[in-house]
């Protein structure tokens, strides 16, 4: 089954996406909810959806595949609330690793680091622009940065260390992790992707604080390389943190990070600037990896 054309197909998608929105944010709220209630809701909202596309004319069979990930996603967006974040433990596994001796030193001085760090980036969990989500493992990098500067390592030992760190926490631990990292990149051309890019766009144009981010997401094919899919950081939250605290020049590190995770999800990453290198903006644009 394929796509039927609408000529208000545009705002069906977006007021299934705003309506499951919504939903999303009850589920979360309601406590009182018992698990099973919450599974067999959950389900049954995703059917009504689903049944709701088919009779529109907009269904895709791509939506067996995505429908239960939707649900899978919402429990681990759930369980993540409640658990806090989990990436700093692989931060601590590098320090054993790499000063066996002073580990627990150095690690009890990159948690202390990280405390006064995080008032800077308290705004981020609530923050009306997502991609402040960022800001929380930034600080805990420049954590670690700031205690390995108090050490006297060298900006490449740095550099090495802090990679190795992020390459443990980003890469699938299973094949599950491995096939959802990139189906993103398999579901981006789908005519009801668009509108979500779109309201995604909406929000991330707009700072949620003055210290956070602002950016544009790009949907023109033929800006895109045929993607449909590319962003612009206007303004970078991670490099106000880095600057803020004399830590300019590791702030490029971070850059790094996105060669790394857009490999992981089958794209390649076509940059031709960073601001934490001197350029306007970070204009990521991609390319789906070829299968040969």
């Amino acid at each position: 089954m394929t796509f039927k054309s609408s000529t208000n197909t545009g705002k069906q998608v977006t007021s299934v996406y705003s309506l499951y929105l919504q939903i999303m944010k009850l589920n979360f709220g309601v406590r009182l909810l018992s698990t099973g209630s919450y599974v067999v809701g959950k389900w049954v909202i995703i059917g009504l959806i689903g049944i709701f596309l088919y009779k529109n004319g907009l269904w895709n069979d791509w939506f067996l595949v995505v429908s239960p990930m939707i649900g899978f996603t919402a429990v681990l967006v759930r369980n993540k609330r409640t658990q806090g974040p989990g990436f700093e433990k692989y931060f601590k596994q590098a320090l054993e690793k790499r000063f066996p001796l002073n580990s627990s030193e150095m690690t009890k001085e990159m948690d202390a680091r990280f405390k006064v760090l995080a008032l800077d980036t308290r705004f981020a969990s609530r923050s009306s622009n997502p991609i402040d989500r960022r800001l929380d493992f930034a600080a805990y990098f420049l954590a670690l940065i700031q205690t390995l500067e108090k050490g006297n390592h060298s900006y490449d030992e740095i550099k090495t260390i802090c990679l190795e760190v992020t390459y443990d926490y980003v890469h699938p631990k299973n094949a599950i992790q491995k096939w959802l990292k990139r189906l993103p990149a398999k579901i981006i051309g789908l005519k009801i992707v668009k509108p979500i890019l779109t309201a995604l766009n909406k929000k991330v144009m707009k700072k949620g604080n003055e210290a956070g981010f602002r950016a544009q997401v790009i949907t023109d094919e033929s800006e895109t390389y045929g993607l449909g899919y590319g962003v612009d950081i206007l303004e970078c939250g991670i490099c106000k943190l880095f600057q803020k605290h004399d830590a300019g020049k590791y702030a490029s590190i971070l850059c790094e990070v996105d060669k790394m995770t857009s490999k992981l999800a089958g794209l390649v990453l076509i940059r031709n600037g960073t601001i934490a290198t001197g350029a306007e903006k970070c204009d990521f644009r991609f390319k789906k990896i070829s299968a040969h």
